[in-house]
């Protein structure tokens, strides 16, 4: 008789062995011969050797299949036992799959441009409204190559600036204190991640998050960096943010030119960047606008809305200025 170890990797072995382990039980229901013990992420299995390295084959499949969908049903399971192909393959179009299953793709022409620049460069600059999935499909880049082991983490960087209102003091330590400023980066991950996988990540400095000012000093390797809300960035923040680039390491910078929260005598780094960078060999501007909004119909109506009102406004300011420059004039 022989007894084998094999660890799960990658995945979770909550979302693994399924609820009330009914997927771990219908699995041992298919070797009925072997002595098969689970313990977190570790299966211990005895037994005659060919039927044992049987099981860890499908074990292998399965374990993959859970990694790439972040879910394993019944379905799945009975297909791979069988040596049948499993009724959810991947298609080229998806990036990763939700922790329900559900895949992420690019929803808008300018996404997947977005997608594919992100393939050719080590540099992105996603400009756009809210809505328009640029930080969205960022994190989910990320998590693929983090997924395929290209990258060994991820870091996630946004300027701790309010969206015009004070917050004040916040209690608590310094986590507790950036964490409101960082919340939107939270709800991407974990639509893609399963929660005890993302505990482990975080843990480990896997996935790290943290305000720009963090970055300052370091020097960032085997990673994507994402910096998000780019527009609130100082001249200075987004050089120093940018030049922390390493060996195999790709940056996405997001943000939108509409949303700028710093003080009006204060420039906007992102917007500095998009003119001194533009045409630089190894970085790629993706514009977005109101038709790669993927949230509620509402909000491309309400964009258009402030647009409209905006392009008003600043017609208004350019004839009382030619009105103060020409006062005698008819």
């Amino acid at each position: 008789m022989i007894e084998r170890h094999i660890v799960l990797e990658d995945i979770d072995p909550v979302v693994f062995y399924g609820v009330n382990n009914n997927n771990f039980q219908q699995i041992k229901a298919y070797y009925p011969k072997l002595r098969i013990v689970a313990r977190g992420n570790v299966i211990k299995v005895m037994g005659d050797e060919e039927e044992l390295c049987a099981f860890e084959e499908n074990i292998m499949k399965l374990q993959k299949h859970c990694a790439t969908f972040n879910s394993l049903d019944n379905e799945a399971i009975h297909d791979i036992m069988e040596g049948k192909r499993t009724s959810k393959e991947s298609s080229d179009e998806v990036i990763v799959y939700s922790t329900t299953g559900k895949p992420i793709t690019p929803r808008s022409e300018n996404q997947k441009k977005l997608v594919k620049e992100f393939e050719k460069n080590d540099m992105i600059f996603a400009i756009g409204p809210a809505g328009s999935g640029k930080t969205y499909i960022a994190i989910a880049l990320a998590i693929k190559l983090l997924k395929n082991k290209v990258i060994r983490k991820i870091i996630l960087s946004r300027p701790a600036v309010e969206a015009g209102e004070k917050l004040g003091f916040l209690p608590g330590d310094m986590k507790e204190k950036i964490d409101p400023y960082l919340q939107p980066l939270y709800d991407a991950l974990e639509d893609m991640i399963p929660a005890n996988k993302l505990k482990e990540h975080m843990e480990n400095n896997v996935i790290q998050i943290a305000p720009l000012a963090f970055m300052r000093g370091r020097t960032l390797n085997d990673a994507v960096v994402i910096l998000d809300e780019a527009q609130n960035t100082t001249s200075a923040q987004i050089k120093m943010f940018l030049t922390r680039m390493g060996q195999n390491t790709k940056m996405i910078v997001t943000g939108d030119a509409s949303q700028i929260d710093l003080p009006p005598s204060t420039r906007s780094g992102l917007l500095e960047a998009q003119r001194i960078l533009k045409g630089v060999k190894g970085i790629s501007f993706i514009e977005m606008n109101q038709k790669d909004i993927v949230r509620h119909k509402l909000v491309t109506r309400i964009v258009e809305a402030y647009d409209k009102f905006d392009k008003e406004q600043a017609e208004k300011q350019k004839a009382q200025r030619k009105a103060k420059e020409n006062p005698n004039k008819d």
